[in-house]
C-alpha cells in the first residue's frame, strides 16, 4: 500500500498544478471578457482620436495631400499660435501655484474656525456651476459699464469717495475767439485782460438738465462797474432752450455754471484761483496793474472715472485666471483639507510644546507633511489649465480674444472656428497632448506611490 501511495502522489500533484493553471486561465479570460466593453469604448473614444489626429496632422487642410511636418512649421510661424503658447505658459506658471497656495491657506484656516463645514461648502459651491455659466457671470462682472459690471461699480465708488468728479465733463467753447484749448485739457482766454474789465466765458456741450438746481441766470458786470484793481466775469452755458440767442452773449434764458474753478495767470503762472458762484460770476480783486489771462483748468471738464478695463488687452488674461481661481479654489481646499485631516496631530503638538510658533509649525511641519498632497493638487491643476477653453471663449470679447488666446482655443479656432484647417488643428492637438502627457504620467506615479 505504501508503494502504491508513493506512486500516486506525483500524479495528484501534477493534476493539482494543471487545475490551478486552468483556473488562473479562466479567471484571466473572464476578466478580459468583462474588460472588453470598457477597452473597446476607451479605444473608440480615446485611442482612435489620438491616433487619427496624429496621422491627420501630416496632411493639408482637406486631407488630400501629405505635407509632412508642414503643419508644425506653419504652427510655429503663426503669430496667433505663438500668442496662445505664451498665454498657456502664463496660465501654467500662475494658476496652479495660486490654486495650491490659496487652497493650502484656506484648508489650514478652516481648521481654526467654528463653522468650518459651512465655509467649505460655500467655497466649494462654484464647482457645481458649469464653466459656461461661470464665464457669463464673470463677463458681466467685468463689464466696463459701472451700472452693469459689479467690479467697476465698486472701483468707481471707491474712486469717487476720495476724488470729487468734475462738474462739467465734456464742456467746451463754441470756437477759439474767446477761449483756446490748452494741452492739458483746459481753456485759456485768447486775449489778455487788464484789471477793471469784465469777461464772458460761454461754454457748450452740457445738457441743460444736468446743471445744478441752484444755477441762476448771470448778470454780466459792465466794465464801468468793475473796480480798477479787480477783474470780473461770468462762466455760463451758452445755450438757450427752445433755440434763439446770440453766441458769446448771455441771453435771458441762459444760466451760469456754479462751482467752476477759474484761475488767473500772468506770464504763464497761476497767480490767483477762485470758484464761480451760483450765477457763474467770478471776481479777482487786489490786482496790480498789468496784463492777465483767465483760464478754466482741465479739472472742470475731465470725463468721469469709468473704472478699470478688465476686458481690455492688458488685463484680459489675469481676469480670466481670476474666474478660474473662483471655480477651482474649493477643489484645492477640500483635497488639501483631506490630507490635513489625516496628518498625525502628535507631531504638531510636539512642535508647539518645543516652542515653535504657528508660522514655524506651518512652514516646517505642516507643509513638508502635506508635500505629497500638494504635489497631486499642483499636477492636477497643471493638467486642467492646459485644457482650459470655455472660460477664455466666453469671457474674452471678440476684439481681444486673440490677446487671451490659449492652445485649446487656438486648436478650435483653426479647426472649426473659421479656419477650417483640420491638418493644422490636428498638429495643435498633438502638441497639446504632448504637453499634458508628462503631467499625467507624474500624477499616475504619485497615485501608485501613495497606494504602496
Amino acid at each position: 500500500m505504501s508503494v502504491l501511495t508513493r506512486t500516486e502522489q506525483p500524479t495528484q500533484t501534477g493534476d493539482s498544478g494543471a487545475s490551478a493553471r486552468r483556473r488562473s486561465r479562466r479567471r484571466r479570460i473572464t476578466a478580459l471578457l468583462f474588460a472588453l466593453p470598457t477597452l473597446a469604448l476607451l479605444g473608440a473614444l480615446v485611442g482612435y482620436p489620438i491616433l487619427y489626429s496624429f496621422f491627420r496632422s501630416f496632411f493639408d487642410a482637406d486631407g488630400s495631400r501629405f505635407v509632412g511636418l508642414g503643419n508644425y512649421r506653419e504652427m510655429l510661424g503663426d503669430p496667433s499660435t505663438l500668442t496662445a503658447i505664451r498665454n498657456t505658459a502664463v496660465w501654467v506658471m500662475v494658476a496652479p501655484v495660486l490654486l495650491t497656495g490659496i487652497g493650502l491657506v484656506l484648508a489650514v484656516l478652516t481648521e481654526k474656525i467654528r463653522w468650518a463645514t459651512a465655509f467649505k461648502v460655500l467655497i466649494f459651491m462654484p464647482m457645481a456651476v458649469s464653466f459656461l455659466a461661470a464665464g457669463i457671470t464673470f463677463r458681466l462682472m467685468y463689464d466696463q459699464d459701472s451700472h452693469r459690471g459689479a467690479l467697476n461699480a465698486m472701483t468707481v465708488a471707491a474712486h469717487n469717495a476720495f476724488t470729487d468728479p468734475s462738474p462739467y465733463p465734456g464742456a467746451h467753447p463754441r470756437g477759439t475767439d474767446i477761449l483756446r484749448h490748452q494741452p492739458d485739457g483746459g481753456y485759456r482766454t485768447a486775449a489778455e485782460a487788464r484789471p477793471g474789465t469784465s469777461l464772458t466765458l460761454g461754454l457748450v456741450g452740457i445738457p441743460p438738465a444736468s446743471l445744478p438746481d441752484d444755477a441762476r441766470h448771470p448778470r454780466v458786470p459792465a466794465d464801468s462797474t468793475v473796480p480798477g484793481h479787480a477783474l470780473q466775469g461770468v462762466v455760463y452755458l451758452d445755450f438757450s432752450l427752445g433755440g434763439g440767442g446770440v453766441p458769446d452773449k448771455v441771453d435771458a434764458k441762459e444760466r451760469g455754471l456754479p462751482d467752476t474753478t477759474v484761475q488767473l495767470t500772468r506770464e504763464g503762472k497761476v497767480v490767483a484761483t477762485t470758484t464761480a458762484g451760483s450765477d457763474g460770476r467770478f471776481s479777482f480783486t487786489g490786482l496790480a496793474s498789468g496784463s492777465y489771462r483767465v483760464q478754466l483748468p482741465a479739472e472742470n471738464f475731465a470725463e468721469p472715472y469709468e473704472g478699470i478695463s478688465w476686458l481690455g488687452p492688458t488685463l484680459i488674461t489675469p481676469a480670466i485666471i481670476g474666474a478660474y481661481l473662483w471655480i477651482w479654489t474649493g477643489f484645492s481646499m477640500v483635497l488639501i483639507g483631506a490630507g490635513l485631516a489625516a496628518m498625525p496631530r502628535d507631531i504638531l503638538e510636539a512642535a508647539r510644546m518645543d516652542g515653535a510658533n504657528e508660522w514655524q509649525t506651518f512652514r516646517k511641519i505642516t507643509v513638508p507633511l502635506l508635500a505629497p498632497v500638494l504635489g497631486v493638487v499642483f499636477v492636477t491643476m497643471v493638467i486642467n489649465v492646459l485644457k482650459v477653453f470655455d472660460l477664455v471663449y466666453v469671457i474674452a470679447p471678440g476684439p481681444v480674444q486673440q490677446d487671451a488666446n490659449v492652445l485649446s482655443l487656438q486648436m478650435w479656432l483653426v479647426s472649426f472656428g473659421g479656419g477650417n484647417n483640420q491638418g493644422l488643428g490636428s498638429a495643435l492637438g498633438v502638441v497639446l497632448l504632448l504637453l499634458v502627457v508628462p503631467a499625467m504620467i507624474l500624477n499616475i506615479r504619485r497615485f501608485r506611490r501613495s497606494r504602496s
